[in-house]
C-alpha cells in the first residue's frame, strides 16, 4: 500500500461517523457531482463576480446557473451579496478547491497506472 493511501487511511480511520454525518457528507459531495457546479467554483477561484460575469466565464445561461448557484448557496460552497441591484457571489470556503485539486491528482494517479500497463500491451499488437 502506497504511503499517500496509508495516510488518508489512518485519517478516516480516526473517526467514526454517525450516519447523520454521513448523510450530510453525502448531500455535499451531491452537490459537486455536477461538472457544471465545478466549473462555477473554479470560475470563483479569483475571487467575486456578478451572475453576468459567471455567464460569460462559464458559458452556461442565465437561468441554468442561477439554478446552479443556489444549490451551491445551500450547500454551503458559495456566499453571496447584493450590490444594488445585482447579486456577486464568492467562495465561501477555498478548501473546495482542495478536494477537486485532490481528485485531479488521484486521476492523474490512475491514469499515469494505466498507461503504464496499457503501454506493453500496445507494443505488443
Amino acid at each position: 500500500m502506497s504511503t499517500r493511501r496509508s495516510v488518508r487511511h489512518a485519517t478516516l480511520a480516526r473517526r467514526t461517523p454517525t450516519p447523520e454525518l454521513l448523510g450530510l457528507v453525502a448531500g455535499r459531495f451531491r452537490a459537486l457531482g455536477e461538472p457544471a457546479r465545478l466549473g462555477i467554483l473554479h470560475a470563483l477561484e479569483d475571487g467575486p463576480l456578478s451572475v453576468t460575469s459567471l455567464v460569460e466565464r462559464t458559458g452556461l445561461g442565465q437561468a441554468n446557473l442561477s439554478k446552479h448557484l443556489q444549490q451551491l448557496h445551500a450547500a454551503g460552497f458559495v456566499s453571496r451579496s447584493r450590490r444594488g441591484m445585482f447579486v456577486d457571489y464568492a467562495l465561501a470556503d477555498a478548501d473546495v478547491l482542495r478536494l477537486c485539486e485532490l481528485m485531479c491528482g488521484r486521476l492523474d494517479d490512475d491514469l499515469a497506472a494505466t498507461q503504464a500497463v496499457m503501454a506493453p500491451q500496445r507494443r505488443s499488437a
